[in-house]
């Protein structure tokens, strides 16, 4: 068996075997197969695709590729929460905090933003103190302490997939569904629940523009969480404006916290309560999906949801002053107020576009090695399908360079779409697929 055989069977359409995808990951992750011979057979995928078989086969041999996490001692239904990105996704640090106060063991390792997308890890770092990578003992216990416990990928976990989704970054490879899907995939079987949820997102501001794609996604998933044992559904969520109020980490931080007390965007609730509703029955714990999500309303309404995330933070060595009283946290040199230039109502709001300006104030990364800027970044006031007179206050440019303030308004109000015509609000629930 060699490489370039496995390049040419792919390259003429054939169905690339167990042992040949086996053999293609574990010589090109100890780099015996040179990025050149592996961008061919990337190539060759990305133009020919995959067969059910060889995505799931990819899946699995990218997470045996490295450490594999064991959270068998947590019971049977270990329930995971995964989203392919989107523009103000806050809802891993206000959802599992509400799951783990219903008694559901939370694990949860979690990556940094790149490019419009934020990630989890940079939000939690915003909070003084938290700590994203402590021991894998320490994380492991902090669950069986308190039921929750949130960090970064600090196991080796699927290293093949981190080598090849670089090198599909460098050679525009990026959207190919079956080498999305066992990407995604890869991790999560590495990752040690038996149970996944993931939020699929659709639109302007998601890797998946159209419903037609994020199906297809979907599907390729839930397939090779069937050969994998790891049972999943897909929520498809709308992603053509940003979810919720806040872009930005310490502005997201901030709305999260509103939000486990209860003050929560429309649109961000039904995102929260429809995810956690499935993983609340993929753990066991209620069949009903009305009754589960009243569970969490009552865990936010009297407050144990919010109590468990001070917990989480107190755990991992996170200030909770900074929970207890968010005008503590730092803030933009400058928080500019945009005014409507007409009157109408909304029926855009781009959210690559908002994720795009936020990048550019400094709330995320260009590079992997970028600088972030936690304090930056754009607050929303006014939604899609809402009425606004000319002199309204559209959202807010947390900013810290002067000089930029003028460009930053002038981009924000070009994301804003106004008519005088009714806008209607889209869907926020896109559909289910299991």
């Amino acid at each position: 068996m060699n490489i370039l055989d496995i390049i040419a069977k792919k390259r003429d359409k054939k169905e690339l075997s167990k042992d040949e995808i086996d053999y293609f990951v574990r010589k090109y992750t100890n780099g015996e197969i040179t990025d050149y011979q592996a961008a061919a057979l990337i190539m060759a995928i990305y133009i020919n695709g995959m067969t059910k078989n060889e995505t799931t086969n990819l899946s699995i041999s990218m997470s045996t590729s490295g450490d594999i996490l064991d959270l068998s001692k947590f019971g049977q239904n270990v329930v995971d929460k995964h989203s392919t990105g989107g523009v103000g996704d806050k809802v891993s640090i206000i959802l599992l905090p509400i799951i783990a106060s219903l008694g559901i063991p939370v694990a949860k390792m979690s990556g940094r933003g790149l490019g419009h997308t934020g990630g989890t890890v940079d939000k939690l770092e915003s909070i003084p103190g938290y700590k994203t990578n402590i021991p894998i003992k320490e994380f492991i216990q902090n669950v069986e302490n308190i039921g929750i416990s949130m960090i970064g990928q600090t196991m080796n976990l699927a290293p093949a997939d981190k080598k090849i989704y670089a090198l599909r970054d460098t050679i525009s490879c990026v959207d190919c569904i079956p080498l999305i899907a066992s990407s995604i995939m890869s991790k999560k079987i590495a990752s040690g629940a038996n149970k996944l949820v993931l939020d699929v997102t659709v639109g302007n501001g998601a890797f998946m523009k159209s419903i037609e794609d994020a199906k297809k996604l979907s599907e390729e998933m839930i397939e090779i969480g069937k050969l994998s044992n790891l049972e999943t559904i897909c929520i498809l969520t709308n992603m053509n404006q940003p979810l919720g109020n806040a872009v930005g980490n310490i502005i997201e931080i901030k709305e999260a916290i509103r939000a486990l007390k209860g003050e929560m965007p429309e649109d961000l609730k039904k995102v929260i309560l429809e995810l956690g509703s499935y993983m609340i029955k993929l753990a066991g714990k209620g069949k009903n999906i009305e009754e589960n999500k009243e569970k969490m309303i009552e865990n936010i309404k009297n407050g144990k949801a919010y109590n468990k995330f001070i917990e989480m933070v107190k755990y991992q060595n996170g200030d909770i002053s900074y929970i207890e009283n968010t005008e503590k946290f730092e803030k933009a040199k400058y928080i500019v107020p945009v005014y409507a230039k007409q009157e109408g109502y909304i029926y855009e709001i781009n959210a690559e576009g908002v994720g795009k300006l936020a990048c550019s104030l400094g709330a995320g990364r260009i590079k992997k090695d970028d600088i972030i800027d936690k304090t930056v970044g754009i607050e929303i006031a006014k939604k899609v399908s809402e009425y606004v007179k000319q002199g309204d206050i559209l959202a807010y440019v947390h900013i810290n360079k002067k000089e930029e303030i003028e460009e930053s308004i002038q981009n924000l109000l070009k994301i804003f779409k106004i008519r005088e015509e009714k806008a209607e609000s889209e869907k926020v629930i896109l559909g289910v697929i299991n």
